[in-house]
């Protein structure tokens, strides 16, 4: 099943394999303890699966090192309704950042997995994350949830060139940007360029091609889907 938000295009939440039982049925195949049992299947045949829109802010520190990506990533509407199903809030169709503190929590426990799809290069140099602790929520607008999270590099970085690239190695869900601003540099040292490369997307027809088998038998080590990464570029002096 598949909707269009303000151009953007969605597709229901649910996980390729129907097998995995309940709670696997999932949105970005992470966000598992927090949905009911679904036994419905998705029309969808061809990957990506799973739409996300984001934007996304480096964050550096006062010595002008790179201390992590703050991220905010906008759900679809059919994802958000399964996630708030059988929720209580104190405004009808309104939910606090506190009554959705629950759901925020299951999520980041579960991105741990899939190393949050957030992958750096400084200076050529892999940069590793950790987890985030505490800066992580939910907001609910307009019948959309948004997770909004920093991740904190595991240790701030100083480079002349460094890559952020955003993707699912296995393709089910697709990363997309956020239209006008999808990136931007938060203290970053003067004289610091930011740019967006954008992916060449996957067509139906190429994944047809493929077949679902293909997809399906794909796993993170593969790392098939960094060919369609995006990426943040940053140049400094």
């Amino acid at each position: 099943m598949q909707y269009r938000i303000a151009g953007v295009m969605f597709v229901s939440p649910l996980r390729r394999s129907w097998g995995y039982g309940c709670g696997m049925v999932v949105l970005l195949r992470t966000v598992i303890a927090a949905l009911a049992c679904v036994t419905f299947v998705s029309a969808a045949t061809a990957h990506p699966h799973v739409w996300v829109t984001m934007h996304s802010e480096l964050v550096y520190g006062p010595d002008g090192s790179l201390t992590g990506v703050r991220h905010h990533w906008a759900f679809d509407d059919m994802f958000s309704a399964f996630a708030t199903q059988g929720m209580t809030a104190k405004e009808k169709g309104k939910f606090t950042r506190e009554e959705l503190a629950p759901l925020a929590k299951t999520n980041i426990e579960s991105l741990k997995e899939y190393k949050f799809f957030t992958y750096a290069t400084a200076d050529g140099k892999k940069a590793e994350f950790v987890e985030p602790h505490s800066d992580y929520w939910l907001d609910y607008k307009n019948a959309i949830l948004t997770l909004n999270f920093t991740l904190p590099l595991k240790k701030p970085v100083k480079a002349k060139h460094l890559q952020i690239e955003i993707y699912d190695p296995t393709i089910f869900v697709d990363f997309e940007f956020a239209k006008g601003t999808p990136a931007h540099l938060v203290g970053a040292p003067a004289g610091c360029k930011l740019d967006v490369e954008l992916p060449h997307d996957i067509t139906a027809a190429q994944s047809q091609k493929l077949g679902e088998a293909f997809f399906n038998a794909l796993s993170s080590a593969q790392n098939w889907g960094a060919q369609f990464a995006n990426k943040i570029v940053v140049n400094c002096p």
